[in-house]
């Protein structure tokens, strides 16, 4: 694989990963992309062990937007992180 495809399949991975997180496509969905059109579908996480809403990944998804300046899918990440951040903090100061 060369560098453009490497580079490719990076962008792919980062916009499946945005369409994943935003729930605008499911785990079930995955699995179907998967099993009936016989492709790979490259996210920079394991979905079966978490739902890519942790703050590495999310801050790595926004530093990918912003390099491409897509800053729509930014906002919607920022605030994504900030509802989880804050969802958190909660459970934390749970007893």
């Amino acid at each position: 694989m060369d560098f453009l495809e490497e580079l490719a399949l990076y962008n792919l991975a980062m916009n499946n990963a945005f369409e994943f997180i935003t729930q605008r496509k499911t785990l079930e969905e995955l699995y179907s992309h998967i099993e009936f059109l016989n492709e790979d579908y490259p996210l920079p996480f394991d979905p079966t062990f978490e739902d890519g809403r942790s703050e590495d990944v999310l801050d790595m998804l926004i530093e990918h937007f912003t390099n491409y300046e897509e800053y729509e899918k930014c906002a919607i990440l920022v605030k994504i992180k900030k509802q989880c951040l804050k969802e958190q903090t909660e459970e934390d100061q749970q007893p």
